[in-house]
């Protein structure tokens, strides 16, 4: 009898710590999981032990908050922001009143970014290169980038397409992204822009860049004319010189007109025909309808020439 119930309770041991380490090995699952989405839709805003970017760091958040709170806002932050959730609202004017992107994460993502946050070390921004820039960027080659005077390596197409910024002149720049020219201090830095431009977080930038991304000299330079264009913001008589040459083209257009049609009063077929009689005759060749000089088309209509 007692030989039967050793191995019996060799089984249920062996089977008690397999179900026991089951969690374990699902979590760890989990948290390789949340590591790579982390680091592929979080890192141009946040790091894990490495500070703040454009977010807060993220090293103990789990500690911090309760764990029904960081589902429901990493879920969904525009619905936090927009039902006034507190503590949401503290972040957002904390970092600048720039609000966190909903990521269209599904339930199974947010289990797996908090099961990496819960045990992970510090982690760097990603790319590793996407904190501060690790090469000093020149503001001038950041300029002819912006602008599209000179080209990228991967060929993506310049930052002025899309956005604008103070000291590119009174045109400024495109509208489907925001104005940049106070976009380090927005962001924290340059250290955030240049996490936020290495990442390419959102939809937009995602698919831009995602096969065109920019090299670490170009991201630096860029970064640094940005800087540059926060301090020397765009100055308060470019609606004037954008006025002036609205007005100049207005100007040119009308002297083409005028000089495309100089003739048309003149020698058209507008006078004749609202001439006032001053002799009573009825044949408009021979008098008393119009006494200046008439069309060719009048002319051959009539059949002979004005005596």
């Amino acid at each position: 009898m007692a030989s039967w119930r050793r191995p019996a309770v060799a089984t249920l041991a062996t089977i008690a710590g397999i179900w026991a380490a089951l969690p374990t090995v699902a979590n760890a699952a989990d948290a390789d999981a949340g590591k790579k989405i982390f680091q592929e839709k979080c890192t141009a805003c946040h790091t894990v032990g490495s500070g703040a970017l454009v977010g807060p760091d993220l090293k103990g958040v789990t500690a911090r908050r309760p764990r029904e709170w960081l589902e429901q806002w990493i879920a969904a932050p525009d619905a936090m922001l927009a039902k006034k959730d507190p503590v949401a609202t503290e972040l957002l004017h904390q970092f600048h009143d720039v609000p966190m992107a909903n990521m269209g994460l599904s339930t199974s993502d947010v289990t797996a970014i908090l099961a990496f946050l819960g045990g992970a070390e510090t982690q760097p921004s990603a790319p590793a290169t996407a904190g501060a820039p690790a090469v000093q960027g020149n503001p001038e080659i950041g300029k002819e980038l912006f602008t599209g005077v000179a080209r990228f390596a991967n060929g993506g197409p310049p930052c002025m397409a899309c956005h604008s910024v103070g000291g590119i002149g009174a045109l400024g720049g495109g509208q489907l992204g925001p104005d940049l020219t106070e976009v380090v201090t927005r962001l924290g830095g340059a250290a955030g822009v240049n996490a936020f431009v290495g990442g390419s977080p959102t939809p937009t930038m995602k698919a831009v860049w995602s096969q065109r991304p920019l090299t670490t000299e170009e991201r630096a330079s860029v970064v640094a004319f940005l800087a540059q264009a926060g301090v020397s913001q765009r100055p308060a008589q470019a609606i004037w010189q954008l006025a002036g040459l609205a007005l100049l083209g207005v100007v040119i257009l009308l002297a083409i007109a005028a000089f495309n049609w100089r003739d048309r009063l003149r020698f058209g077929v507008r006078r004749p025909m609202v001439a006032k009689p001053t002799t009573g005759g009825r044949d408009p060749r021979n008098g008393g309808w119009f006494p200046g000089t008439y069309h060719p088309g009048w002319m051959g209509q009539f059949g002979s020439k004005r005596p």
